[in-house]
This record gives C-alpha cells, structure tokens and sequence, in this order.
C-alpha cells in the first residue's frame, strides 16, 4: 500500500469564525495515521475566508471518509470538500 496526499477544503460557518481556532481543531480531530502537511487560510469572497488542509495518509479503504467526517464535526465548520487526492 502507498502513501494519498489529500487536499481539504473547510468553510466556517461565517465571516467572524476565528480561522486559528478551526486549525487548531483540525489537528486534535484527525483520525490516528493521518499526518498534517500544511495549512493554509484563503480568502473566497466578501471577507469569508476558507482552511485548506494538506493531509497524507495511508491508501486504506475507509480511511479518507473518516477523515472527511472528523473534519466536518470540528467546531465552527460548516463543510468539508476534498479538493485534491493523489497517490505519492
């Protein structure tokens, strides 16, 4: 089995969401065996900013939906798009 190096989008759930909060949340959510590589704010529009989130993994089976859905119940986060997946 390879390594997936994945790419997550995160929107907050407005404009006053404090984006270091969402990141520090980030890292205590993800499962065991996923591993930060970066993080990244992005202004999208009209002051709402959105979380890139630069993650590798293991190619388990199961393991990039558990990932998704610990991002999403991470406060303050409204959803969770993976933007890029990609073997290593």
């Amino acid at each position: 089995m390879g390594q997936v190096a994945v790419l997550f989008r995160l929107m907050p759930q407005g404009v006053e969401t404090d984006m270091r909060a969402v990141a520090e949340g980030v890292r205590g959510a993800l499962p065991t065996g996923v591993a930060v590589r970066g993080m990244q704010v992005k202004d999208i529009a009209f002051g709402l900013k959105a979380l890139l989130v630069s993650v590798v993994m293991a190619d388990t089976g199961g393991l990039l939906d558990s990932t998704e859905q610990a991002l999403a119940k991470v406060p303050h986060v409204e959803s969770v798009e993976v933007m890029e997946e990609g073997l290593l």
